[in-house]
């Protein structure tokens, strides 16, 4: 691994961007999951994913299983693991479980995570055993926080506070939509956008970061949406993106709907869409907001995630169910658009050849700002070994 470390480290001072390893390795994707992801907050999941009491979602993620649970006073986020022998405990998702049951042995766990029964533990018909503990044999609990209906989680528990982490990102778009947004939006209710990408989760946040693709990857959007009207920045240190003066809130939904309340007149043909480090994407558009989670599955294999929030009423009622599929279906069309060209990009590095491309100053900005922070934890993670 030294070698690629100092790939790593060289890709930091020129033009060229980080070497085919760090996507294509699976003993570098192990890496990362220990030192760059554990140590800091990631999504995983939405809300929305668990909408009841007892609602479970199983989530791999980074070659781990983990386990999204609802109980009466919120999110909580485990290993998916049995305490007793190591069996993984939940094989798929479940609604409104009462327990979690372990399918080997049958031991049972509370929504909150403790151990609830231990059946035939002393023999045949003895559930219980003097001087066994159950209160020290809970289900491995890791740290996590919901905004805008996102699970975030932090796997070694070392992280800086949520707060601390989001409030860069959060002042962003509060300046952009004002401070009722969060108030306002609900979750949608209906489908979940999915689609596994064969590519490292890295390349979907280059995508994402950039406008450069719009003429050649989306030429309808482009219509709307044309490159000539699009902004990038990357003054933060844990995320960067781009944006469009150009937004029409109704492109071939036909019945608008509500916007945000407090959303400024003067941007109100603004959007923008921020990848929050590692692997968040946002879109912030006046009528509708969305969250994209990338979860890595293996180094070429990436599974993204999203779910669309509109305004009050809106995201659930009758009326506005057509508007709310046709705006899903407009986005599935552009992200489908973008997963043959990471794809390519994905197929492109295992070419001995290339080494790590080259960044134009302008349109390629953002891209550099991620390789740069990616660098940076690389670099933060040597140190502290």
């Amino acid at each position: 691994m030294d070698s690629l470390f100092s790939a790593i480290h060289a890709s930091v001072g020129g033009v060229h961007g980080l070497p085919n390893g760090v996507y294509t390795r699976r003993d570098f994707f192990d890496w990362e999951r220990r030192h760059i992801f554990a140590p800091r907050w990631f999504g995983v999941a939405f809300g929305a994913d668990v909408p009841e009491v007892g609602d479970v979602r199983k989530v791999d993620v980074l070659g781990t299983s983990i386990i999204v649970v609802r109980d009466r006073d919120g999110i909580n986020v485990f290993h998916n693991v049995c305490r007793h022998r190591g069996r993984q405990l939940v094989d798929e998702t479940a609604t409104r479980a009462v327990l979690l049951r372990c399918p080997y042995h049958a031991w049972t766990y509370r929504l909150d995570g403790t151990l609830n029964g231990t059946p035939n533990v002393g023999g045949a018909g003895v559930h219980a055993i003097d001087g066994f503990d159950k209160s020290a044999y809970g289900l491995f609990r890791i740290e996590s926080r919901v905004w805008m209906d996102t699970v975030f989680i932090n796997l070694d528990g070392r992280a800086a506070p949520f707060e601390e982490y989001f409030a860069p990102v959060e002042e962003r778009l509060t300046r952009l939509w004002g401070p009722s947004a969060r108030d306002a939006l609900r979750p949608a209710r209906g489908d979940c956008l999915e689609m596994e990408v064969a590519s490292n989760w890295k390349l979907a946040v280059e995508n994402y970061l950039e406008s450069y693709h719009l003429p050649t990857i989306h030429p309808g959007l482009n219509g709307y949406s044309p490159l000539s009207r699009h902004y990038h920045y990357h003054d933060a240190e844990d995320f960067a993106g781009q944006g469009v003066t150009s937004y029409d809130p109704v492109p071939h939904t036909g019945k608008s709907m509500p916007t945000i309340p407090g959303w400024p007149e003067h941007s109100a043909k603004t959007a923008e869409y921020p990848a929050l480090y590692p692997n968040v994407l946002i879109g912030a558009q006046n009528d509708h907001f969305y969250t994209m989670l990338l979860l890595p599955v293996d180094a070429d294999r990436t599974l993204e995630r999203a779910r669309l929030q509109f305004v009050g009423d809106a995201a659930s009622n009758d009326e506005s169910a057509a508007t709310r599929a046709a705006i899903l279906e407009g986005w599935r069309n552009v992200f489908q658009e973008d997963v043959e060209a990471v794809q390519g990009m994905q197929t492109g590095r295992r070419c001995d050849a290339f080494d790590g491309g080259v960044f134009t100053p302008l349109m390629d900005q953002p891209t550099r700002h991620f390789h740069r922070w990616f660098a940076a934890r690389v670099e933060d993670a040597l140190r502290a070994a």
